[in-house]
């Protein structure tokens, strides 16, 4: 199935809405810590990771690299990185849950970590801990680094065509 079929509806999360959320989700973090390190689910958890590890003054990172995501469709998972630890003490970090395959992936792998995403899908949601916002199954969240600023056509030029 193609993201055509799927997505019926586009949330456009701009840089400064997603450093916002993400400092949301480190103030919804903070009783639960301290951890012992943040563990990135790469590469979109990059980003929120590195807002999480200021917020709450965590220095240890690490990586879960998946790759799952293309621009057209979800690809089978494939670990390229993983953590060797039962995740005692850690924080996962991702900016999506979205079918939750992913997430039972390195929930798996770290079993006893604390799993938060700045946003969560109905279907994801009960793979993760803690989130910030929530959006319908049907929704592609558009995150700043796979979209960049360019010139639309008035509206009164659209209704037009």
């Amino acid at each position: 199935m193609s993201k055509a079929d799927r997505y019926q509806k586009m949330f456009p999360v701009s840089w400064e809405q997603l450093h916002r959320d993400s400092k949301a989700l480190a103030w919804r973090l903070l009783d639960r810590g301290p951890y012992k390190g943040i563990v990135a689910i790469t590469r979109g958890g990059l980003v929120p990771a590195a807002v999480l590890a200021r917020e709450l003054d965590v220095h240890l990172i690490e990586t879960v690299c998946i790759s799952s995501y293309n621009w057209k469709d979800q690809d089978d998972l494939r670990v390229l990185k993983h953590v060797e630890s039962d995740g005692e003490g850690w924080l996962i970090v991702d900016d999506l849950v979205d079918t939750g395959s992913t997430a039972k992936v390195v929930r798996d792998m770290m079993p006893k970590a604390h799993f938060a995403t700045v946003y969560a899908k109905p279907k994801g949601r009960p793979m993760v801990d803690t989130f910030i916002t929530e959006v319908s199954q049907d929704t592609w969240i558009l995150f700043p680094w796979d979209s960049e600023v360019q010139f639309v056509a008035p509206i009164v030029k659209l209704s037009e065509e």
